[in-house]
Protein backbone atom coordinates (compact mmCIF):
# COMPACT_ATOMS: atom_id res chain seq x y z
CA UNK A 1 0.00 0.00 0.00
CA UNK A 2 1.46 3.41 -0.85
CA UNK A 3 1.17 6.18 1.50
CA UNK A 4 0.21 10.02 1.08
CA UNK A 5 3.49 12.48 2.33
CA UNK A 6 1.44 14.94 4.04
CA UNK A 7 3.23 18.38 4.17
CA UNK A 8 3.26 19.69 7.30
CA UNK A 9 0.66 22.00 6.95
CA UNK A 10 -1.48 19.32 6.49
CA UNK A 11 -0.08 17.45 8.94
CA UNK A 12 1.34 18.93 11.36
CA UNK A 13 0.47 23.03 11.01
CA UNK A 14 2.57 24.69 13.04
CA UNK A 15 -0.14 27.10 14.47
CA UNK A 16 -1.87 23.71 15.94
CA UNK A 17 1.37 22.38 17.66
CA UNK A 18 2.34 25.15 19.98
CA UNK A 19 3.44 23.72 23.69
CA UNK A 20 3.29 20.31 25.34
CA UNK A 21 0.15 18.67 22.86
CA UNK A 22 -0.90 19.16 19.76
CA UNK A 23 -4.61 20.62 19.15
CA UNK A 24 -5.62 17.68 17.55
CA UNK A 25 -4.32 15.34 20.83
CA UNK A 26 -6.30 17.51 23.20
CA UNK A 27 -9.91 16.89 20.84
CA UNK A 28 -9.21 13.68 21.22
CA UNK A 29 -8.52 13.34 24.73
CA UNK A 30 -11.72 15.54 25.31
CA UNK A 31 -14.13 13.51 22.85
CA UNK A 32 -12.65 10.26 23.62
CA UNK A 33 -12.42 7.60 20.84
CA UNK A 34 -15.94 7.45 19.70
CA UNK A 35 -16.35 11.31 20.07
CA UNK A 36 -13.42 11.97 18.15
CA UNK A 37 -14.14 9.88 14.73
CA UNK A 38 -17.57 11.67 14.78
CA UNK A 39 -15.41 14.54 14.91
CA UNK A 40 -12.76 13.56 12.44
CA UNK A 41 -16.21 12.35 9.78
CA UNK A 42 -16.85 16.26 10.33
CA UNK A 43 -13.84 17.28 9.14
CA UNK A 44 -14.05 15.22 6.43
CA UNK A 45 -16.79 16.20 5.35
CA UNK A 46 -15.91 20.16 5.84
CA UNK A 47 -12.55 19.87 3.36
CA UNK A 48 -14.36 18.23 0.85
CA UNK A 49 -17.41 20.29 0.82
CA UNK A 50 -15.30 23.73 0.26
CA UNK A 51 -12.25 22.11 -1.51
CA UNK A 52 -13.09 24.29 -4.90
CA UNK A 53 -14.11 27.56 -3.45
CA UNK A 54 -11.34 28.65 -1.31
CA UNK A 55 -8.36 28.76 -3.72
CA UNK A 56 -6.46 25.45 -2.49
CA UNK A 57 -8.34 22.23 -3.92
CA UNK A 58 -5.22 20.06 -3.34
CA UNK A 59 -4.76 21.12 0.38
CA UNK A 60 -8.06 20.86 1.19
CA UNK A 61 -8.54 17.27 -0.26
CA UNK A 62 -5.24 16.26 1.47
CA UNK A 63 -6.62 17.39 4.91
CA UNK A 64 -9.96 15.65 4.06
CA UNK A 65 -7.30 12.10 3.57
CA UNK A 66 -5.46 13.04 7.06
CA UNK A 67 -8.90 13.55 8.89
CA UNK A 68 -9.88 10.62 6.97
CA UNK A 69 -7.13 8.44 7.99
CA UNK A 70 -7.53 9.24 11.50
CA UNK A 71 -11.11 7.99 12.09
CA UNK A 72 -9.86 4.61 10.22
CA UNK A 73 -6.99 4.74 12.96
CA UNK A 74 -4.49 5.68 11.07
CA UNK A 75 -2.34 8.79 12.23
CA UNK A 76 -0.47 9.85 9.43
CA UNK A 77 1.67 12.33 11.45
Amino acid sequence: MSTLNLHSEVSRPEHYTQGDIETIDAIKAALGEAGFIYFCRGQVIKYMWRCKHKGNQEQDLQKAFFYASLAIGIDPR
